[in-house]
């Protein structure tokens, strides 16, 4: 099996999709304008105490506060606590094996007999600030890698549960033992199984040398504020003009996007900018530095989605009907409660061989597309399936069988129950991340969903008023025009062709891109940067 991974980077939004034999099985897609901060590490300083809440609030440089419960410091706390005032203290000798011993935190304790307001804490950003509410922190601070998280200020060893192999739990725990650093401990992640010493030792590195990075910027920190405390008139003032530091960053969107979704057995990972291709390269070199040649810049002409058939792909995967081999499909409902999916012969002829057969070949057909929509949707909760009857014990085994199978691959946590003697099959898989569901309806672009438009034979008149104006108006000397794939080609046909003919007539040098993307009548202009030019604001010549 052939896996290749196809980043698209555009100017408001970063998609990721997952090809397995050149059929999409997995899309992320997140905007690259929102601010994440989920994993991001500040030294902040203690605002306000709230012994309702058992907790507090710290300044993190939001508008508003951030939210940390007592029980959010963790019970390494203390030894946190003795390590932050061992730095305080200005010791170039302050290491984790010092700060060591100090005793767990009570689980029934008192936010206000641990903390005091304008203390200085070192706090990890846990939850997205949401509505009127601030962020979610947490002292309890972790560094997670691809194989393995690293916990300072514990010597304790997990290995995730997914690993059943009790020789390859203990192979892992002796070897993590051997080679982490002291005061530290570590998650085994489900990746790490059957991984060699040199890749976890390598990644324990990387992530000890993020701690001392973050620490470094804490001893800068903690000095540039002495200064400001020593300037200030009181402790209300100090703590007034107190500005929070950012001392560790989580990697970019599209760097997160991949950690969780890479594997080094990928054989190609193409992205179509500059910035990204870097930040990538990066990522894989400290990972995989053997497989660094599978990172690939993508320069073509036409929208990477489109070169390798990602956009067909997205436009019929998606949406409430869904249709697999021989005319065959699905009706995928959500409901508040449950996924609800319904399996349909459709217009497929009748197997010569009976009711059965035909009802099997189709649930097996449904079997295999409905692994992939869980994965590509990422559709959690409880998942309701209604196959086709099948009389025969024997072949409702199978189908239960080739269901486990398929589901095989997928990362998420899932449990799959045999078919009931209704015919439904019962499946609860854990959420990855946000469901996607694109909209993969187009709505008309000259219209604007009213259903009158101008008379079509008049689209190209507009489009040529439009390079009329980007030549003699905006003084564009090269553009690149995105149309719909029927109108390219109409647009380039004949050895004079349209596209020919306004060259000429406007001097201008028009590149014709096909975009699968685009509804039928929909244009786009960029200009030889790769930059939209938006045309709304200007006005038309007369």
């Amino acid at each position: 099996m052939t896996s290749e991974v196809i980043v698209d980077v555009r100017p408001k939004e970063i998609s990721i999709a997952l090809l397995e034999d050149k059929r999409l099985v997995e899309y992320q897609q997140e905007g690259r304008e929102a601010h994440f901060s989920v994993g991001n590490i500040y030294l902040a300083k203690v605002k306000k105490i709230m012994p309702g809440l058992n907790a507090c609030f710290v300044n993190v440089g939001y508008e508003r506060d951030a939210f940390l419960h007592y029980l959010d410091l963790g019970i390494r706390y203390r030894s946190l606590d003795k390590y932050m005032s061992l730095l305080g203290d200005g010791r170039k000798d302050a290491s984790i094996t010092k700060a060591l011993g100090q005793g767990d935190l009570e689980k029934e304790g008192s936010v206000q007999n641990v903390v005091k307001q304008g203390q200085e804490v070192l706090v990890q950003i846990q939850k997205e600030p949401m509505s009127t509410k601030g962020p979610r922190v947490s002292c309890d601070i972790s560094f997670p890698g691809r194989f393995l998280v690293l916990i300072p200020f514990s010597d304790k060893i997990s290995v995730s549960s997914k690993i059943r192999s009790s020789q390859e739990r203990a192979r892992l725990k002796q070897l993590i033992h051997s080679i982490k650093p002291k005061g530290f401990g570590v998650i085994i992640r489900t990746v790490a199984e059957g991984k060699r010493a040199s890749e976890l030792d390598l990644e324990i590195k990387i992530l000890y040398q993020r701690w001392e990075e973050t620490i470094s910027k804490v001893r800068k920190a903690r000095q540039a504020q002495k200064k400001i405390e020593a300037e200030a008139k009181s402790p209300q003032q100090a703590l007034q003009n107190y500005r929070p530091t950012l001392c560790y960053e989580e990697t970019s969107r599209a760097v997160a996007l991949l950690r969780d979704l890479f594997n080094p057995s990928y054989e190609n990972i193409y992205i179509n900018d500059k910035e990204v291709f870097n930040d990538i390269r990066a990522y894989v070199s400290m990972i995989a530095p053997t497989r660094l040649d599978i990172v690939k810049l993508y320069q073509g002409n036409v929208p990477i989605f489109d070169n390798f058939s990602v956009t067909r792909q997205i436009k019929s995967s998606f949406g409430r009907t869904v249709t697999y081999k021989h005319g065959a499909y699905l009706i995928i409902e959500h409901t508040e409660a449950l996924h609800v999916i319904d399996v349909n012969s459709g217009n497929r002829s009748r197997s010569p061989e009976g009711q059965e057969v035909n009802a099997l070949d189709v649930n097996l057909g449904a079997a295999d597309e409905l692994a992939r929509q869980l994965r590509l949707r990422d559709m959690g909760g409880i998942i309701v399936v209604d196959f086709i009857d099948m009389a025969q014990p024997e072949n409702r085994q199978k189908l239960y069988e080739r269901m486990v199978e398929n589901m095989k691959s997928d990362r998420a946590r899932h449990n799959i129950l045999p078919l009931s003697k209704f015919g439904l099959m019962q499946i609860t898989r854990q959420r990855v991340r946000p469901v996607e569901e694109p909209n993969v309806e187009e709505t008309c672009p000259t219209c604007g969903g009213t259903g009158k438009i101008k008379p079509s034979i008049l689209f190209t008149d507009l489009l040529e008023g439009k390079i009329r104006q980007l030549s003699q108006q905006l003084h564009f000397k090269r553009i690149r025009l995105h149309v719909h794939p029927y109108v390219a080609a109409y647009l380039d046909k004949g050895f004079i062709s349209l596209k020919r003919k306004w060259q000429f007539k406007y001097k201008t040098s028009i590149q014709l891109t096909p975009n699968e993307g685009l509804a039928y009548l929909q244009y786009q202009f960029y200009n030889d940067k790769g930059e939209e030019i938006d045309m709304r604001g200007v006005k038309e010549m007369a």
